[in-house]
């Protein structure tokens, strides 16, 4: 199921929001019928979590079925609540890119990561996600996390992405790659969309044709 919300009137989703098939983590600022827009388009439960205080949580953690990885923000009392909803591998990231979200493609076949971090945090995120890390830009951006969307049914990408960077996405995470905007032209797909295997959110101003594109991609049709 695909569904249009916008957060608080916030169309950028993925900085918000991040899930995977079991759960969805959001910040604790959303009203009840954003949530249940939440749990019918992506049929899961929703936790409420800040990440060092901050409501920008997609930006600052990533997660697929193994492992989460999650900003060296993160707070004890916030640490207690993500282990109280995840229940698998968890890092807490040491890297001067500590923006898991941000810096972070992952479903649960592999991980493309931004091209800056050490060498050593990616063998930690491969450990903790049990994926193969390839270091790489999307359209030549760096935070990968927030130029498309992974789920282990498609990728949703900036539309300027090179030949040589959707070949090695698409090896890399074992999925098709394809293009598209959201948010009526927005190029930043993993800000505007939040998606697993059963659905997907993106922001209230995605156009139809754009919704085409994202069912399309992520495997949605007919969902």
């Amino acid at each position: 199921m695909l569904k249009r919300v916008d957060f608080n009137g916030n169309p950028h989703l993925g900085v918000y929001c991040r899930a995977n098939n079991n759960i969805a983590f959001v910040h604790p600022f959303l009203e009840k019928k954003e949530i249940r827009v939440i749990e019918d388009a992506l049929e899961i439960k929703v936790a409420e979590i800040t990440i060092g205080g901050s409501s920008i949580i997609g930006s600052l953690m990533t997660m697929n079925s193994s492992g989460m990885v999650v900003a060296d923000l993160v707070e004890e009392e916030e640490m207690k609540r993500i282990e109280e909803n995840f229940k698998g591998e968890i890092l807490i990231i040491q890297d001067k890119f500590n923006a898991a979200g941000n810096n972070i493609l992952a479903n649960d076949y592999g991980a493309i990561v931004h091209p800056m971090l050490r060498d050593e945090t990616v063998k930690e995120i491969e450990k903790t996600m049990d994926v193969r890390a390839r270091k790489a830009t999307i359209a030549g951006i760096a935070t990968v996390g927030m130029a498309a969307v992974a789920t282990n049914k498609g990728v949703l990408c900036h539309p300027k992405v090179e030949e040589e960077e959707k070949k090695l996405m698409e090896e890399v995470l074992d999925v098709e790659v394809s293009i598209g905007t959201v948010n009526h032209g927005m190029p930043y797909v993993g800000a505007g969309v939040v998606a697993n295997e059963r659905g997907a959110i993106t922001g209230g101003e995605t156009t139809g044709i754009e919704l085409n594109r994202i069912e399309d991609a992520l495997g949605l049709i007919g969902d």
